[in-house]
């Protein structure tokens, strides 16, 4: 599995032959991309609908969506983006197989709006587990998952559900503080995911959310937590085996 940061919450995932790119974003300054840069995605995710997290989604017609049914409503509504998968998108709990990736949704401890003063309810935010095999109760020490968190604050079911059942090896989690965990909070969900490796992100974009990445290091050690955490430069790759 290959995983891709392009700055914020923008995530471009490789498992096997399939695609998927998380959270279209490009207008950070972590990228030096433009949204016709990037390869077109089989799956396009979608965690919730603020502007920071959907802005490129329209650049990606051929893609098909994956989102709460609300957000996929609107983004066909709006965006003239028709591919939903099973024509409603999928809700929180499930999973959906998306070529030779399995996704399932998490909620994600925020809020949720579509365009400036949020005049659309688009339904619950949610975070991502991006698998090579579908979960099951049983654990599979071959399988390969990565979590994305998606806007969140710290919450339970990342110690209660996520971590032990969903067995992500590695997550991507917000550090920014402010609209979302900081570091040291970030780092208690990295210690309870029992994740191996951790990626800071959703920081640096606009003053409210700028830190400095080192606390997050700090903080996730003195967690006693054994995850590496990797601080990816925008549009650099790490593969996850």
């Amino acid at each position: 599995m290959e995983l891709t940061w392009h700055g914020h919450s923008a995530w471009y995932v490789t498992v096997g032959d399939t695609n998927l790119l998380i959270d279209p974003f490009f207008g950070n300054p972590h990228t030096s991309l433009d949204p016709s840069d990037v390869e077109d995605p089989d799956y396009l995710l979608l965690t919730h609908g603020h502007e920071d997290h959907i802005a490129h989604a329209g650049e990606f017609p051929d893609a098909t969506v994956v989102a709460v049914p609300e957000l996929c409503g609107y983004v066909e509504e709006e965006l003239a983006l028709e591919n939903a998968v099973g024509g409603m998108g999928m809700n929180l709990g499930g999973t959906v197989e998306c070529g030779d990736a399995f996704v399932t949704m998490h909620r994600a401890d925020h809020t949720n709006g579509a365009m400036t003063g949020y005049e659309y309810d688009v339904g619950m935010p949610a975070g991502f587990v991006v698998s090579d095999t579908k979960p099951t109760q049983e654990s599979d020490a071959e399988s390969t998952a990565f979590y994305h968190a998606g806007d969140t604050g710290l919450m339970s079911e990342m110690k209660d559900v996520i971590g032990p059942f969903l067995e992500p090896d590695a997550a991507a989690v917000p550090v920014g503080d402010h609209f979302t965990m900081g570091p040291a909070q970030a780092a208690i969900a990295v210690d309870w995911l029992d994740v191996d490796h951790a990626f800071p992100m959703h920081y640096d974009t606009f003053p409210p959310i700028e830190i400095d990445t080192e606390q997050f290091v700090s903080e996730v050690a003195a967690t006693g937590s054994d995850a590496e955490v990797h601080v990816l430069d925008g549009d650099e790759s790490f593969t996850l085996e």
